[in-house]
Formats: structure tokens, sequence, C-alpha cells
């Protein structure tokens, strides 16, 4: 049996957008997706958004799932969540990998995170994004999954779940991974949070924005199975 490997989608993104890189390791791993509350045209929780609810709902999926052994893949948020989760469910996960995961925020971060998202912004500079949004996030109102999203992020300014003593205890590997034209997450926070995990590896993808559906998937596929060579999760 092949290990297993969990897809966290972005913020106001969706697990879509991970298709071509899951498609490409598909032939190493078995694939499952998972999309966030209010995320993909999943419902919209009563609960606002946030980094320990939506790891609540990820560590509630692999048990109704029995993914046993688990590696999770986040990109961006998702990776920030997966690592909430390795650090306050130990056990749950098995291997985590991080692609352009934002780790350092404050209320100046959270200000510039937050500035695009605003609806009527993104309606008048973006209009095809936005279009994009709610085809996404249908029948939800895509507006909704912004402004929560825009509200989660400024909680996290005012006090980030993931502190130094938390990356200090996930005793998990885990593997970060950063675009070298990511114009979202720094190398500086990354490498901060590569020295303070007990066992990390750090990796740069040369030609590589932020956003996860224009990362080359072959190049993903590449990396992970070159960095697991020595640290091959376990068949379940």
């Amino acid at each position: 049996m092949k290990p297993r490997m969990l897809f966290l989608h972005g913020a106001i993104g969706a697990s879509s957008q991970l298709k071509a890189i899951a498609a490409d390791i598909a032939a190493h791993y078995d694939i499952y997706f998972f999309d966030f509350p209010g995320h993909g045209g999943q419902p919209l929780p009563n609960e606002p958004f946030s980094i320990p609810f939506f790891a609540e709902s990820v560590a509630n999926y692999i048990r109704s799932q029995d993914l046993k052994h688990v590696t999770i893949f986040g990109a961006s948020m998702g990776g920030y969540v997966a690592l909430y989760l390795a650090a306050t469910q130990p056990g749950l996960v098995d291997y985590i990998i991080t692609l352009g995961s934002k780790f350092h925020w404050d209320p100046a971060v959270a200000e510039k995170e937050t500035k695009m998202l605003q609806p009527a912004t993104m309606l008048a500079k973006v209009p095809a994004f936005a279009y994009a949004l709610e085809k996404m996030h249908a029948p939800n109102d895509w507006k909704v999954v912004v402004e929560r999203t825009a509200q989660m992020m400024r909680q996290l300014g005012e006090n980030a779940p993931l502190q130094e003593d938390y990356f200090k205890n996930i005793n998990i590997p885990v593997l970060l991974l950063l675009g070298d034209r990511d114009r979202m997450v720094s190398f500086e926070e990354t490498i901060q949070a590569y020295k303070l995990l007990p066992d990390a590896g750090f990796g740069v993808l040369p030609h590589t924005p932020h956003p996860a559906e224009l990362v080359n998937p072959q190049l993903v596929t590449a990396v992970i199975l070159s960095s697991q060579s020595n640290k091959k999760p376990m068949a379940g």
C-alpha cells in the first residue's frame, strides 16, 4: 500500500488549486483532498475562521477517514494549519510539507495582507480573480469567505497561534518549501521556522511565485521524493 498524502489549500482558496501537484505525485502516494469549512463549496460554519478551528476540522477528517501515518502537504495557510495541528494534537500526522507558508505575523503584517481582502476593491481592481472566487466557493458567497479570512488574518496579527514553543514541540519531520519569487513569504521567516523545528528540511524552488497553482508540479514532486528518501512515511 502506498503512503497517504492529504492536501490542504491556502487562504480564500480550495483544494482544486492543488490538483496539478497532486496528480504528479499520485504515482507515489494515495491522495486525499480537504476543503476548509466555507471553502470550495463546503458549508459556511457558524464559528469564525481561525487556525485552531481549521486544525480541528482537519483532525476530524483524518479520524473519520482513518488516515493513519498520513503526510500533509499544506500550501500557504494550509501548511500553517498542519503545523498547528502537529503541535497541539501529536500523533495524527507523520510528516508535513509546507509550501509558501507565512510564519511571521504582527499587526503591520496583517494590515498589509488584508489590504486587498476587500470584496469591493477586488471587484474593481481584479474582477477576473473575483469571478474565479465566486465559482470556486459556490454556492457560498465568496465575499463572506474573503471578509472572514481578513478577520482571521487580523487575529493572527494580534496573537499568532504558532509561537516559538509550538515549533519546538513539533517532533515529526517537516519540509519547508519556498518559491524564490514568493512576494508574500520571506526567506528570513521561513529560515527562522526551520531553525526552531527539531527535525526540518528547507528547500527553495527556483522561478516559483507564491500561488500554488503556478508552481511546477514536477519540481515539487522531485524535491519531495528526494527529501523523503531517508525518511519515508510509513504505509498504514
